[in-house]
């Protein structure tokens, strides 16, 4: 009964009661009714099928307005629900119907547009297990108190667990019973530190996204086996490259070595080599190395704390590309003319022994200030004709659609004792566009042979903007005083390309591009391939950094398995065909858990560095305008809100269609885009909040 009612309600667009549907289905008797009944609560309960309040029935699929996702909470009381493949959906605070952080909720659709705004309707799922906070003292003894002030829970610790505790220990905390709405036994798990000692800040925020520093006792006793240096009978069957001209670029603290370069010149065209560590022949699948890799998913960069996907044994050692040293690799050699086109590529098992560790700082010095540092005179040749061909290939990709939204990212800078001293803008200069383009040809090579062999495979992909979404910001546009000569018809690369180019030179670029970026679809990895949208590229993967991303451990995985193995069999097809989908599914979840982790230690760290700030003055540009305020991001990319409270002289209301506030008597505009001086007059790092006040706005008008 079950799949001939979820085909018929396939066919139905409006909620029908359950007599209706009974009718749908042609049954007569009472005992098909009642069976009917059940079935159609199962399905509400798996939530295929939306009961609406007058006890109506329809595929929850077919309700436009209705989405399933996670609620992600903001410290302010409202939050978005993070939707796959779609756009998050505002909630504000007296919509959020009781959810916390992480829930995932049942949510209705009521504002479309550039910002989509929804309602809660029910709480499917709590998924939170664990929560960070803090131990204090108490009238009773000590409590806890979660660092995640949108979690409003109430928590009970079990006493046993209280052991060896003190006030001022950061804990994780396992929720166990619930014994009241919001209110939970729990017990320690983790003793991370106390909230004064260097670096548990930062620990803190990565066990809230389940990240653990600790690899366990199986791997450390799996670990004994990994050899240290490369063995003779590893080198059996591979290409010897070792005396090849091969190098590494990397930053100058960078450790962990996955990607290598060489270029020689061959009738006229290019010979690429890009030579990437072959983690694969080390962590092996359904081993505790290759189950905690998969666990982790990426390696995790919170300001300067790694937290790798491997133990230093292999990401710092015989897994990474260090100068000197032999190494295994699988190669991607590609023969490139002059226009930028790929004419021959071969991938292989290979190894190499680089001859330098180059970083990008003595790398730009040379490409683009024709400063030579020592060590770096035999090198310059070949890395000037890797320049050359970097802009190739990068012209190459730009004729196709190639968009770069030039968006720069900070850097914290932190003392000996982990406190932030201070934050610049990383700047993105020749070395580091070179790697880029060179990564991209590889990964775009890769992709295309398997797609071609038209084999089970993970792609990272980038699907097509909404057009909706493109309208509006197109229609923001408009308001702000541009008009587009690009025709916005047919969404293609190119398009969005065309528009990239236009707003280049205006003084909101930064926040425009930014706008823009938020606007389209985000990058994911999929089994299925559909392209990479803003690469303009047709078939894309990662295959450059395995040490760092299980999705590229799985790409070299793959890539033994078709042409070194050559196993093409059915049952390898129809395992990797399910398994490829759970993969790319919890990859794409743990990169965003990376960045979420990322994004909080950078917020926390900024507020940390403006807390020594009080009282200076800055110039920055409005980057956000919300009912509450609005937020100003500085040169080096720090952001604060100047609340509404403090603007003076007027009453002033949020327009969100023009993202503005603007003055009721005085019609004053403060607008996304607006330059303005603003004074730092709060910062919290406990809170990670920065509060500003305004000094005066671009034409000199002071408060």
């Amino acid at each position: 009964m079950k799949e001939e009612l979820l085909q018929k309600l396939e066919t139905i667009h409006e909620a029908k009661d359950l007599i209706q549907i009974n009718d749908l289905m042609g049954y007569q008797s009472a005992q098909e009714l009642r069976e009917l009944t059940d079935v159609l609560e199962e399905l509400v309960q798996e939530y295929v099928v939306y009961k609406t309040k007058k006890d109506r029935y329809i595929l929850l699929k077919n309700c436009v307005n209705l989405k399933i996702g996670k609620f992600a909470g903001n410290k302010k009381g409202f939050g978005f629900v993070v939707l796959p493949k779609e756009d998050d959906l505002y909630i504000a605070e007296e919509d959020t119907n009781g959810a916390i952080d992480d829930d995932i909720v049942l949510a209705e659709v009521i504002k479309k547009g550039l910002k989509p705004e929804g309602r809660i309707v029910r709480i499917i799922k709590r998924e939170i297990e664990t929560i960070v906070g803090e131990l204090i003292e108490g009238k009773k003894g000590l409590l806890f108190h979660p660092d995640d002030e949108k979690l409003s829970l109430e928590i009970k610790l079990d006493r046993e667990s209280l052991k060896n505790c003190v006030a001022g220990h950061k804990v994780l905390v396992k929720l166990k019973q619930e014994y009241g709405p919001k209110k939970y036994h729990g017990e320690i798990i983790k003793i991370i530190g106390h909230k004064d000692d260097p670096g548990t800040d930062i620990l803190s925020i990565a066990y809230k996204y389940n990240i653990d520093p600790d690899f366990g006792e199986e791997v450390e006793e799996e670990l004994k086996t990994i050899p240290t240096e490369v063995n003779a009978d590893d080198l059996k069957n591979r290409r010897d490259l070792t005396d090849w001209n091969i190098f590494t670029i990397d930053g100058e603290h960078t450790k962990d070595i996955d990607d290598a370069i060489s270029l020689t010149k061959e009738n006229g065209n290019y010979i690429l080599g890009v030579h990437i560590a072959d983690v694969s022949h080390y962590v092996k699948e359904n081993t505790p190395l290759g189950d905690a890799a998969y666990e982790r998913g990426t390696s995790n960069y919170l300001a300067n704390t790694v937290i790798p996907m491997l133990p230093h044994q292999l990401s710092n050692g015989i897994c990474s590309l260090n100068e000197g040293e032999v190494r295994l690799t699988m190669s991607c050699v590609m023969t490139i003319n002059t226009k930028g086109k790929i004419i021959h590529y071969d991938i292989f098992e290979s190894y190499i022994k680089s001859r330098k560790k180059m970083n990008y700082t003595a790398v730009n010095n040379l490409l683009m200030r024709n400063i030579i540092e020592p060590g770096y005179e035999e090198f310059k040749d070949v890395l000037l004709e890797m320049n050359e061909l970097a802009h190739i290939l990068r012209k190459e990709k730009i004729e196709r659609g190639y968009m770069d939204f030039d968006l720069d990212e900070p850097e914290i800078i932190q003392d000996e004792n982990g406190r932030a001293v201070d934050v610049v803008r990383v700047i993105r200069e020749d070395g580091e566009k070179l790697i880029e383009d060179f990564m991209i040809a590889a990964n775009e090579t890769v992709a295309t042979h398997i797609y071609n062999m038209d084999l089970p495979f993970i792609y990272r992909v980038h699907g097509e903007p909404n057009s909706e979404k493109i309208d509006d910001f197109t229609n923001l546009l408009k308001i702000m005083g541009y008009t587009l000569k690009t025709r916005v018809i047919d969404m293609k690369p190119k398009t969005m390309q065309s528009i990239l180019e236009e707003l280049h030179d205006k003084k909101e670029f930064p926040i425009l591009s930014s706008m823009l970026l938020r606007s389209m679809r985000k990058a994911e990895y999929s089994k299925e391939n559909i392209g990479h949208f803003s690469l303009a590229s047709k078939s894309y993967t990662h295959f450059t950094s395995p040490i760092r991303r299980f999705p590229d451990l799985t790409v070299h995985r793959l890539l033994k398995k078709y042409l070194v193995e050559k196993d093409f069999s059915m049952t390898t097809i129809d395992i990797l065909n399910n398994s490829l989908v759970l993969i790319a599914e919890h990859s794409s979840e743990r990169e965003v858990a990376a960045q979420n982790a990322e994004r909080d230690v950078n917020d926390m760290k900024m507020a940390e560095y403006m807390e020594n700030h009080i009282g200076e003055v800055y110039d920055g540009m409005i980057n956000t305008v919300t009912t509450f305020g609005f937020f100003v991001e500085l040169s080096n990319l720090v952001e604060g809100l100047v609340p509404v409270g403090t603007l003076k002289g007027d009453y002033y209301n949020y327009v969100p269609e023009l993202l503005a506030m603007i003055g009721k008597n005085t019609n004053r505009v403060y607008r996304v885009g607006d330059r303005v001086k603003v004074r730092c007059i709060r910062a919290s790092k406990e809170a990670s909040m920065i509060d500003f006040e305004l000094v005066g706005d671009e034409d000199g008008n002071q408060e």
